[in-house]
C-alpha cells in the first residue's frame, strides 16, 4: 500500500523575518487560506488515509505540527533530536514505514512547496506508482519543466524513454517515467540557460516515490553505519529513548547524494503536469502574488505613492505605507522589519549572518 511522508524540518531563514527558528516557512500562511504543511497534508489525505500519513519533523515544532495537523495520529509524528539532512529523516520514515507494511511503497515530498492544482499531483503520483509496478526497485523522482533559467534548483537530465519504464496509466497517458541521464548541482546562469534551451533538463523538485524496503536495502550499501544506526533504533524496546540516543549520531548527508546519485542506473524522472514552487525566497513568492499595474505585489494593508516594482509583506492589519520608493522588500512582524532591495537575495544569508555574530538570536 502506499503511504505519504511530510518532511516538516528546516528553519526557512530565506523568509526572516515573517520565518524564525520557533515558526519556520511551513507553518505560514503565505498566501491566505491554510498553512503550507497543512497545503500538504490536504495532498496527502487525496492519496492515504491519517493512519498512511507520516510527519519527520524537529524537537522544536512537535507542538506546532500537533496544532496545524490535528488528525495526524501521534504514532505517526516521527521527532528528529537533530537535524541529519534528509537521508536520515528518510530512513527513520521507511524503517516505520516498513515495520508496518513490509511490501509499502512511500511517496515523500516536502510540506514548505506550492503545488497546484491537486488533482494533477495525485494523477502523477499514480503514474509512479504504476511504474513501480514495472520496475519494483526503481526510484521514482519528479522533474519539473523549468520556465526561465533557475540557479537556485538543482537539475535532472532526462533520458530517452524506455517500454519498461512507462509511467503512463489511463487517466495520464503523458506521464512517463523515463530514465535519468544525470543529476545536475545548482548551475551558474549560462549553464542554466543552456539546459533550458536543450529541453531535456527538469528542476529536481525533490518529491520522490519508491519501496520502503527498496529504500533501506540502499542505504545499508551506500550508508551502512547510517543502516546499522537504524536498526538499532528498531530493536531497541523504547523507540523514542532509541531515537535521542542513535539519531544525532548519523551522518549528516543529503538523500540525493547517499542513494539517488549512487543508484542513477535505477532512477527515473516523471515529467510532472502540476505547477509547482519551493517558494524558497520572498522573491519567489512574488511570482505567486498578481501585481498591480506599478508592478508593486503586496500581501497586507499597503498604501503606496510613487511606489513602484515593490514586494510588500504586513501581517495582521499593520498598515505599510511607502513614498518615492520602487525596487524594495518590505516585510512586517510583530517584532521585526525588514526592507531591502528586492535584487539581493544573496544579502539575506548575510543579514543572518551579522544577527548570529551580534548575539540577536532572539529574532532568529
Amino acid at each position: 500500500m502506499l503511504h505519504t511522508v511530510i518532511m516538516a524540518g528546516g528553519s526557512g531563514t530565506r523568509f526572516w523575518p515573517a520565518s524564525r527558528a520557533r515558526r519556520p516557512k511551513q507553518f505560514l500562511t503565505l498566501l491566505g487560506g491554510r498553512s503550507l504543511i497543512q497545503r500538504s497534508w490536504d495532498r496527502c489525505r487525496l492519496l492515504t488515509p491519517p493512519e498512511r500519513c507520516w510527519v519527520v519533523t524537529g524537537e522544536a515544532h512537535v507542538e506546532l505540527v500537533r496544532e496545524h495537523l490535528p488528525e495526524l495520529p501521534a504514532k505517526n509524528l516521527l521527532v528528529e533530536p537533530a537535524p541529519r539532512n534528509t537521508a536520515p529523516a528518510i530512513g527513520l520514515a521507511a524503517l516505520h514505514i516498513r515495520e508496518s507494511d513490509p511490501d509499502a511503497t512511500m511517496a515523500v515530498f516536502p510540506s514548505d512547496h506550492l503545488i497546484d492544482p491537486f488533482d494533477r499531483f495525485v494523477l502523477a503520483i499514480r503514474a509512479a506508482e504504476a511504474a513501480l509496478v514495472r520496475e519494483p526497485d526503481s526510484l521514482i523522482l519528479f522533474g519539473i519543466r523549468p520556465t526561465f533559467p533557475s540557479t537556485g534548483f538543482g537539475y535532472i537530465e532526462a533520458g530517452e524513454s524506455a517500454p519498461s519504464s512507462t509511467g503512463a496509466t489511463p487517466a495520464a497517458p503523458a506521464m512517463v517515467a523515463r530514465p535519468v541521464a544525470s543529476f545536475r548541482e545548482k548551475p551558474d546562469r549560462p549553464t542554466a540557460e543552456t539546459f533550458l534551451a536543450s529541453g531535456r533538463f527538469l528542476w529536481n523538485s525533490g518529491i520522490f516515490v519508491w519501496r520502503a524496503a527498496r529504500l533501506m536495502d540502499l542505504l545499508a550499501a551506500h550508508e551502512p553505519e547510517m543502516a546499522a544506526g537504524l536498526e538499532r533504533i528498531r530493536e531497541t524496546g523504547d523507540r523514542a529513548a532509541a531515537i535521542r540516543t542513535e539519531f544525532p549520531s548519523l551522518r549528516s548527508i543529503s538523500i540525493d547524494y547517499a542513494v539517488l546519485e549512487r543508484e542513477a542506473p535505477s532512477a527515473r524522472v516523471i515529467a510532472a503536469e502540476f505547477e509547482w514552487d519551493d517558494v524558497g525566497s520572498w522573491e519567489a513568492l512574488a511570482r505567486r502574488i498578481a501585481a498591480d499595474p506599478e508592478g508593486n505585489r503586496t500581501a497586507g494593508p499597503h498604501i503606496g505613492i510613487e511606489t513602484s516594482n515593490c514586494l510588500v509583506q504586513t501581517e495582521g492589519d499593520h498598515l505599510v505605507a511607502t513614498i518615492g520608493v520602487e525596487n524594495l522588500l518590505i516585510v512586517h512582524s510583530p517584532d521585526a522589519t525588514l526592507v531591502a532591495r528586492r535584487d539581493d537575495e544573496a544579502g539575506m544569508k548575510r543579514l543572518i549572518e551579522q544577527l548570529r555574530a551580534r548575539g540577536l538570536d532572539r529574532y532568529l
